[in-house]
């Protein structure tokens, strides 16, 4: 089961060259880890355990590698902007895959790639410039723009989501008012000119903070996409013992409840609350019986392997008898 890491985390995988021929290690022997995959080389004179980095999900992995090109970096470092903004900002991106660490250069003609790294030519005003935990990144609202404007609108809505989710909602509360002001925010960083913007506009209005994992946010754009409306997000149901349940979504047409369950829901222990995957498998068990006894409510599931494309989900939940104008 791959896991996350916080900068924190990941700065503490990481290997200088320095640090591993001090610790006894010949270059020959370094070598030979390398050649033998053993170790992964994440950039110049930094590496870090093959077994560590495989053991992380994407956004995990290229975090180590923006660290790395950090660490060689001189002065206060590059401005790091888009998926590498990203991951300083614990923001997900769904199904992303491998790509170069981006970074920003204004006062360049062109953009262009360099030992593994995108030199990315951009005005960026100087608000939107900040620094998360010592490293000069663009600000959280423009990191949000970037990725909505360049990825596809899976990724681009989970990662809003998020966002919106950190600016606006505590538990499953949202601050209006605080919403109000991400959404003026975004509008001020989405201004034309940009390329992929009208994107970008598309994906920061869909945005809605109560979702709490990148498969809700993607379960939502397929519902979108499948024509759901009427819909609800993080539903409040009181138990029979008065024990206050948040629901993922709700279909009062169709008197259903509809979970996402990732795989995490049960075994990342950074993400249960059970201490064990099958108390957690039990506990949901006994969660679910008594929102049904209460509401008489039926439940209908579905995990990653249900959000791969829009027709999977609505296969889906067509099982559960759940459609579009049902």
């Amino acid at each position: 089961m791959r896991r996350r890491i916080d900068i924190h985390e990941a700065r503490a995988m990481l290997l200088s060259r320095q640090q591993l021929l001090g610790s006894g290690i010949t270059e020959r022997q370094l070598g030979a880890d390398l050649a033998a995959n053993r170790l992964i080389r994440l950039h110049r004179g930094t590496y870090v355990s093959a077994k560590q980095w495989n053991e992380l999900w994407w956004e995990g992995q290229h975090l180590l590698k923006v660290l790395a090109v950090h660490a060689a970096s001189s002065g206060s470092g590059p401005v790091f902007t888009h998926a590498s903004a990203a991951v300083l900002w614990g923001l997900p991106l769904y199904r992303m895959g491998e790509m170069p660490v981006q970074v920003l250069v204004q006062g360049r003609r062109h953009s262009r790639v360099i030992a593994g790294v995108v030199r990315r030519d951009m005005q960026v005003d100087e608000d939107d410039i900040v620094e998360v935990d010592g490293i000069r990144v663009t600000s959280l609202i423009r990191t949000v723009m970037d990725v909505a404007r360049t990825c596809p609108f899976t990724t681009a809505v989970g990662c809003a989501d998020a966002a919106l989710r950190r600016a606006a909602v505590t538990g499953y509360i949202v601050d209006a008012d605080a919403e109000a002001q991400w959404r003026e925010d975004a509008g001020r960083v989405a201004a034309p000119g940009l390329r992929g913007v009208r994107q970008a506009r598309r994906a920061l209005e869909f945005a809605d903070g109560r979702a709490q994992l990148p498969g809700e946010s993607v379960s939502r754009v397929h519902l979108h996409t499948l024509g759901f409306s009427g819909y609800d997000l993080q539903v409040p149901v009181t138990g029979s013992a008065g024990d206050q349940y948040w629901l993922d979504f709700a279909f009062p047409r169709a008197r259903t409840f509809g979970e996402f369950d990732g795989e995490g829901k049960y075994t990342d222990q950074s993400l249960r609350v059970a201490p064990s995957a099958h108390e957690a498998v039990l506990n949901e068990k006994n969660r679910e019986d008594d929102v049904r006894g209460v509401t008489g409510w039926r439940f209908a599931r579905w995990g990653h392997q249900h959000i791969r494309t829009a027709d999977d989900l609505g296969w889906r939940l067509a099982a559960f008898g759940l459609r579009p104008h049902g």
